[in-house]
């Protein structure tokens, strides 16, 4: 497989090509055909519970970028437009997630992201530039799970190329507990059989329980046979995003938190309602011979103030528990148990085709309603006039 950073290659065995609904094939001579050259069909309209084949392409080659959007629409609407990749002949999916999970923002709220690997531009345009490697075949699909239509623009561009003498394939998978169970760590990823590369994650956090802060567990990577204990453990939810001291709206190269839901009137320091952040481990690779478990506690932070003796005492502690404080009015700060509503979306390299959980729709997108607070974009509002 070429590197195509490097601007000063030009490879000889290197042909590139690209997929849209006017040339599903990506046949050479093969864009362009409708309406005599002149803007054919950029689109197509997915009826509610439509699935259609996006891709389906002999290899070997390379997806080197995906980008789509479709017509704006509510949370609840937006997540279920779902993502799958199917390798070789398989019936099973490798990838089978919520389209906008997968470009870097979970519970259907895009906004405006841009990423070493992912963007999502203006809020609107969803891109990845995640290599996808592919021996024989790959077949991309894409279903309309909601009760809406909805107008789906799409492009892949791809090489087609030798692979690489060990090649490896990506894996997306999805999970959601709702609640999550108090002790008990989230598992963002797991199940995928080395030799592999755990790329990183996209996380949401539906928050439900009290306090002054949801994030202070730790993220943990068991690696190649780890049970009891981890290799890799940091040290809180915001200082794996990169940041410290909480977490408010931003983004980077590797690592950010681009959706911070809460109404207008809550300060920045207190919880917001709904948060995503993303992880990418490109500088510092998450490698694996056999197996990956990457978890995440539900621990946060709280401050019990004169009057509220009984909250602490009832207070699930974790850590070293809380510790007593001479501040006038305060009695106690410490870190606390939580349960809240977690979701995630895993990738993964792995030298083998594997399938993953099938994304369970229903799942994915209970409870992520649009707030009181919330208003449609104008663009929404004019784009779903044209559907009905």
């Amino acid at each position: 497989m070429h590197d195509p950073t490097d601007l000063t290659a030009i490879p000889d065995a290197v042909e590139s090509r690209a997929v849209t609904f006017e040339n599903p094939t990506g046949a050479r001579g093969g864009g362009g055909r409708a309406h005599g050259g002149r803007k054919g069909s950029p689109s197509r309209r997915l009826a509610p519970g439509e699935r259609v084949v996006v891709a389906d392409l002999d290899g070997p080659g390379v997806v080197r970028h995906l980008w789509l959007t479709f017509t704006p629409a509510p949370p609840e609407e937006t997540r279920a437009v779902v993502l799958e990749v199917f390798y070789g002949d398989a019936t099973e999916a490798s990838i089978s997630v919520p389209a906008v999970d997968f470009f870097g923002v979970p519970w259907g709220r895009p906004v405006h992201l841009d990423t070493a690997l992912t963007a999502i531009h203006e809020g609107r345009g969803y891109n990845s530039h995640i290599p996808m490697p592919f021996t024989d075949h790959i077949r991309v699909e894409i279903t309309n799970g909601g009760q809406r239509p909805t107008e789906l623009y799409f492009q892949c561009d791809y090489t087609l190329e030798a692979p690489a003498p060990r090649p490896t394939f990506l894996h997306a998978a999805y999970r959601r507990e709702n609640p999550t169970t108090m002790r008990r760590d989230f598992v963002i990823a797991d199940g995928i059989r080395g030799p592999g590369r755990f790329l990183g994650c996209v996380v949401g956090v539906r928050v439900l329980d009290g306090g002054m802060w949801y994030g202070e567990g730790e993220v943990k990577m068991y690696v190649d046979g780890d049970r009891e204990l981890p290799t890799i453990c940091g040290t809180g939810l915001e200082d794996y995003v990169g940041t410290a001291w909480g977490m408010g709206p931003h983004q980077a190269r590797y690592a950010g938190a681009p959706l911070d839901v809460r109404p207008p009137e809550r300060p920045p320091v207190a919880n917001p309602d709904l948060v995503g952040f993303y992880r990418w481990h490109v500088p510092d690779p998450v490698y694996f011979r056999e197996d990956v478990k990457v978890t995440i506690q539900q621990i946060g932070m709280n401050i019990f103030y004169d009057g509220q003796e009984d909250e602490l005492a009832a207070a699930p502690a974790a850590g070293a528990g809380y510790r007593r404080l001479d501040t006038a009015g305060m009695l106690a700060i410490g870190l606390t148990e939580r349960s809240d509503d977690y979701c995630a979306t895993a990738f993964t390299y792995a030298t083998t085709p594997q399938p993953v959980p099938r994304l369970v729709l229903d799942d994915a997108v209970a409870g992520i309603e649009r707030r009181d607070y919330e208003q449609p974009s104008l663009l929404e509002v004019v784009l779903q006039s044209g559907l009905d």
